[in-house]
């Protein structure tokens, strides 16, 4: 569980510039063009990054000046987004061709390839998809989430096995779930990158991952089904500022990447108890940094999405039977 101390972190974005050390300062901000509103929610990694685009004043230096605005949770951020309140949130690749097949001209830039995984204790006697007949299984996101819909597949495909009557599935919230695993009163839990991660600090294992099963399913690579999503009248007004964005985005993955102090800053926005957990969180996101063309992404997409579509219908990805064509960024370039 979070600790006090650990809740009252999300301050910290908000009050940036008193947590700078000297090696952190923003520079002076010279006129940086149009203004971008990210929203970012508590604990979120976007608010990582965030930070590191400001702190070092990687906005200013590729023509924007970025803006945070912090939101309770996605259900705020994707209201906010759709009321043209924000100018782009962190979101999934299926949400985003949703919305682009309804007539909106959404623009998807990909943002990490870290994806969720079913955990086990480190002695569990669970070692494969066969082992989980009659076991306890905790799904995060519900019935339609992207990560269970694989699963599902999976379980189906390789073992021959129905998950959903084979398992007792309890869907819930993942910070509820993974309390639960710990408790000993679930046998796995299927949840974000950020909840395993936390796991595997406290010697917690992945069984499978998200990645996996992509790749299990046709792709070649590891797949960013998350992105940066911007509205496609944001992207004709503010072409400069969306395309210093994509550019700001990267060059603070490589900051992240490559210089440890940048950590100081972002820490406290992390919930990290402890240095482990630090760790652990730390190694995921970084793993995370896309780094191949976009075609080649879109690719692995596209097939991904196909068996997504195929396997969640009309209640997963509505009317959008494939990704829409122009849903990338044209000159967003990967790490």
């Amino acid at each position: 569980m979070l600790s006090r101390r650990a809740l009252l972190a999300t301050a910290a974005l908000s009050s940036l510039p008193a947590t700078l050390g000297p090696r952190l300062a923003p520079p002076a901000r010279a006129a940086a063009g149009e203004t971008i509103r990210i929203g970012v929610l508590p604990f979120g990694t976007a608010s990582w990054e965030a930070a590191i685009i400001r702190a070092r004043g990687l906005d200013a230096a590729n023509g924007f000046t970025l803006e945070t605005v912090k939101l309770a949770g996605n259900d705020a951020a994707r209201i906010a987004f759709q009321g043209r309140q924000l100018d782009t949130i962190v979101g999934d690749l299926i949400w985003a061709a949703r919305l682009r097949t309804e007539g909106r001209g959404v623009k998807f830039v990909p943002y990490s390839t870290t994806e969720g995984a079913l955990m086990v204790p480190a002695d569990s006697p669970i070692k494969g998809l066969p082992d989980l007949a009659g076991k306890r299984l905790g799904v995060a996101g519900g019935a339609l989430d992207k990560n269970w819909v694989l699963l599902r597949a999976q379980a189906r495909e390789a073992a021959r096995l129905d998950l959903e009557s084979a398992a007792r599935i309890a869907y819930g919230a993942p910070p509820l779930l993974m309390q639960k695993l710990e408790a000993g009163e679930l046998d796995a839990a299927l949840l974000y990158w950020t909840y395993c991660a936390r796991l595997e600090a406290k010697g917690y294992r992945r069984l499978i991952s998200a990645d996996d099963i992509m790749r299990a399913f046709g792709a070649k690579g590891p797949v960013a089904l998350i992105g940066y999503l911007f509205e496609g009248d944001t992207v004709r007004d503010k072409a400069a500022a969306v395309e210093g964005f994509a550019r700001a985005s990267a060059a603070a993955k490589e900051v992240l990447a490559s210089d440890p102090s940048a950590w100081t800053l972002v820490r406290p926005l992390m919930a990290a108890e402890d240095d482990a957990t630090f760790e652990a969180l730390k190694r995921n996101f970084l793993a995370g940094t896309p780094r191949r063309p976009i075609a080649t992404e879109r690719d692995d997409a596209e097939t991904i999405y196909a068996t997504l579509a195929r396997l969640g219908g009309e209640r997963l990805v509505g009317d959008a039977k494939a990704l829409p064509p122009d849903l990338y960024l044209d000159g967003a370039r990967n790490g």
